[in-house]
């Protein structure tokens, strides 16, 4: 949810927003954060006809952190980020495909 729309929902529903509750903005995140999600969504994705998405393909990630200049100390803080990244894609994509499986076998 973007900051936009949280205060739009507070106030259709006449709520004063709260300070913890407001999700950041890319500039509320460190710089590490917004160039491991630039370069992740350069990343090809990996899918298979009957498996579907299963992540990214890092093939070129020695060649992205370089151009990204990312320094040594800060990899695993930007590989970490990365990570997360996949893991949430690979799940979501899952429970579609979950959910479109389901769809159709009520069809039947």
């Amino acid at each position: 949810m973007t900051r936009e729309r949280y205060f739009e929902m507070q106030e259709q529903m006449g709520i004063e927003p709260t300070e913890e509750d407001i999700p950041p903005d890319m500039e509320d995140l460190p710089d590490a954060v917004a160039s491991a999600i630039e370069m992740f969504n350069m990343f090809g994705d990996r899918v298979y006809p009957d498996i579907g998405y299963v992540g990214k393909d890092y093939t070129n990630l020695p060649i992205y952190l370089t151009m990204f200049c990312i320094k040594e100390h800060e990899k695993e803080f930007f590989l970490e980020i990365i990570n997360w990244l996949d893991t949430r894609a690979i799940k979501k994509a899952a429970e579609e495909l979950k959910r479109q499986y389901d769809k159709m076998k009520r069809k039947k």
